[in-house]
């Protein structure tokens, strides 16, 4: 699906995203309410605990989602990028944000109210579906993980996690898929459940056996499948 982003050309929307599982007169329809609105690297969208129900659409750029528990600790949680929609929960049910959301760079987004939200489910009632199915898949990831990561060794669960964000928002280059999205160590512990130390020794033994390198913007997977090897996931399904 080709997107047009304020003259930045056409480029594709991430395919596991929802504006690229939109047809184009659901995409259309959904880019027409709202306005937009361009946020810069660190600024919240949303934020835990608040009681606002907008949706916003993430057109570029991407954003960070984190929690913060009883006693204050942050948890990174997740990545949402163009194509994404972030807030749909809280505009679907009405209740406190479950997380907050801050861009990781400049994000431009659609910002569009619950009443004009719903009443775009209302008439594209296949859209509706094509979202929730969209939330589904969010919460049984997480659900995923935290049950599939019990007990694996660190690096198996950062190959996991570089696979998955590979697969999601990955871009092919000559040396390899370039990740498209910035993160730090702390926040890769974050996603993996591990400390900070345990990451980066598993990332300097990944570097060290040319799995994966430091790129210009980010990491770069230079072999997916000694990758998905690692973490018992067998051989890339298109070799």
């Amino acid at each position: 699906m080709e997107r047009q982003i304020f003259g930045s050309g056409q480029v594709s929307w991430p395919p596991a995203t929802t504006l690229a599982r939109l047809t184009e007169a659901e995409r259309d329809d959904l880019l027409a309410r709202g306005r937009p609105r361009l946020y810069a690297a660190g600024q919240t969208l949303i934020r835990q605990g608040e009681s606002t129900t907008q949706v916003i659409v993430l057109l570029d750029g991407y954003v960070k989602i984190t929690g913060a528990g009883d006693e204050g600790r942050v948890t990174f949680l997740a990545i949402r990028v163009g194509g994404d929609l972030v807030g749909e929960l809280a505009a679907l049910d009405g209740d406190p944000r479950l997380a907050t959301v801050t861009a990781g760079g400049a994000v431009l987004g659609r910002v569009i109210t619950r009443d004009d939200f719903r009443r775009f489910l209302t008439a594209n009632p296949g859209a509706g579906e094509t979202i929730i199915s969209s939330i589904s898949a969010k919460l049984r990831g997480a659900t995923h993980k935290l049950v599939d990561f019990n007990g694996r060794p660190v690096r198996v669960r950062v190959a996991r996690v570089l696979v998955e964000l590979a697969r999601a928002y990955g871009k092919a280059t000559p040396q390899g898929v370039e990740l498209s999205v910035s993160l730090t160590q702390p926040e890769l512990a974050g996603l993996v459940s591990a400390s900070e130390p345990a990451v980066h020794k598993a990332l300097t033994e990944l570097r060290r056996d040319d799995v994966i390198a430091t790129g210009y913007r980010g990491w770069v997977v230079k072999d997916a499948d000694a990758l998905r090897s690692l973490g018992g996931l067998g051989t890339c399904p298109d070799a």
